[in-house]
């Protein structure tokens, strides 16, 4: 089937579709899943682990106050606590 190029009722059937042209050819799942491993290989190189925890709601709720208080993210204020932890005097940890 021709399209004559003079024919303006017709559908174009051989040139692009209307709209914007695709600037990614990867859906935006196969984008975050990229994304989300080169975040993790990033994080390695600079010799972070990943922590999951399984805690209360409530627990939960007050560390968000706390890190709120104190102006950090949930993993900053815990790296601070344990670190505060381990530099008391051992002393101090064997009087409990």
């Amino acid at each position: 089937m021709a399209k004559a190029s003079s024919d303006r009722n017709t559908i174009d059937l051989f040139g692009k579709s209307p709209g914007r042209p695709r600037t990614q050819p990867l859906t935006r799942k196969d984008q975050l899943k990229i994304n989300k491993r080169a975040q993790r290989e990033k994080e390695k190189a600079q010799g972070l682990k990943r922590l999951e925890l399984i805690i209360e709601q409530d627990i939960i709720d007050k560390l968000d106050k706390l890190c709120e208080i104190n102006g950090l993210k949930r993993a900053e204020w815990l790296t601070l606590q344990i670190n505060k932890s381990l530099d008391k005097p051992k002393s101090a940890r064997s009087k409990k």
